[in-house]
C-alpha cells in the first residue's frame, strides 16, 4: 500500500509541474485573425451641374459622368474610397482650405491662381471655353462678337475668368452654370461663357430648342484634380491612379462614353 501511494505522489508531482496535479490543461488561444486593413475614404467635392462631367441621375439619385468615373477608377487602382458631395463651384477651394473636402474634381482648368492654393494633378482633360448662344442668334460665334453684349457665366469659373478679361461686355454671374443658361434662354443675357464639352452636352440633352454652341477662339486649357496644398501624400496616389487607367486603357474606356470619341493623343 505504501508503495502504491508513494508512486501516486510521484505521478501527481511530474504531473504538477506540466499541469498542476488534479487541475485541467488551459487550452491554448487560438491565434487571432489579423483584422483586414480598412480603405480610407475621402471626401469628393464637385458642383453636379457641369454635365457630363457631374451631375445628378435623375431616376437613381445618384452623382454620375466623367468626372465620377475617372475618380473612381483612380480610388480602385490605389485602394481608396470617395464619399462624392455636392458642393456650388465657388466653394470648391475654400473647403479644401479648411479640410471639408479632401479632393476637388469638377472640370477644373489648372491656372496660376489656383495653383497658389490648391495642388493640381497632371491633367485629365484637355478643354477649352466656348459660347452658348440663341440658335436663331448669327451674329455672335467668336470672342470679338461679344462686345457691348450681356454675358453669363457661373461664378468662379473659368468662363468668369475669361469674361472678365474681355473689354465692354456686361457680365452676369450666376451661382450654377444652369441658371446661367436659363437666364440665356429669357433673354437676359446675349451669350454664356462655359466649357465647351459642358455646352455642348446641354445643347444635345435638353437646350437643342433655343440653344446653339459656337466653339469660339478662346485658348484651350488643362483640367486637373485638387487637393490641398499640404496634402502631396494624396496627390501622389492621385498622380500614380491616373497614370495607371490611362496605361492600361480604362481612361479611353470612360472618355469615349461620355463623349463618344477617342481622347486626344497627349504630346
Amino acid at each position: 500500500m505504501k508503495k502504491i501511494v508513494t508512486t501516486i505522489l510521484g505521478t501527481c508531482l511530474a504531473l504538477t509541474v506540466l499541469t498542476g496535479c488534479g487541475g485541467t490543461t488551459t487550452p491554448k488561444k487560438a491565434a487571432e485573425t489579423p483584422k483586414a486593413k480598412s480603405e480610407t475614404t475621402y471626401k469628393v467635392g464637385m458642383d453636379a451641374t457641369y454635365a457630363p462631367f457631374g451631375f445628378q441621375d435623375k431616376d437613381k439619385k445618384e452623382y454620375i459622368g466623367f468626372d465620377v468615373d475617372i475618380i473612381k477608377a483612380i480610388a480602385k487602382t490605389e485602394g481608396f474610397k470617395v464619399d462624392i458631395q455636392n458642393i456650388a463651384f465657388d466653394g470648391l477651394i475654400p473647403a479644401l482650405q479648411t479640410g471639408n473636402l479632401d479632393i476637388v474634381i469638377n472640370d477644373m482648368t489648372i491656372t496660376q491662381d489656383r495653383a497658389k492654393t490648391v495642388l493640381f494633378s497632371k491633367p485629365y482633360y484637355i478643354a477649352g471655353q466656348g459660347l452658348l448662344v440663341n440658335k436663331n442668334n448669327n451674329s455672335i460665334k467668336l470672342k470679338k462678337d461679344l462686345d457691348g453684349k450681356k454675358v453669363g457665366v457661373s461664378i468662379g469659373s473659368t468662363g468668369a475668368e475669361v469674361a472678365h478679361k474681355l473689354k465692354n461686355v456686361t457680365i452676369h454671374e450666376f451661382n450654377t452654370i444652369v441658371d446661367a443658361f436659363l437666364e440665356l434662354k429669357n433673354g437676359g443675357v446675349d451669350a454664356v461663357i462655359n466649357d465647351k464639352p459642358t455646352n455642348e452636352y446641354y445643347v444635345t440633352t435638353g437646350g437643342k430648342d433655343f440653344a446653339k454652341a459656337e466653339d469660339a477662339d478662346f485658348e484651350v486649357e488643362y483640367l486637373g484634380i485638387a487637393v490641398a496644398k499640404k496634402n502631396t501624400e494624396l496627390m501622389n496616389k492621385i498622380d500614380h491612379g491616373l497614370a495607371a487607367i490611362k496605361s492600361n486603357g480604362q481612361y479611353a474606356q470612360i472618355y469615349k462614353k461620355w463623349f463618344g470619341k477617342e481622347p486626344p493623343k497627349e504630346k
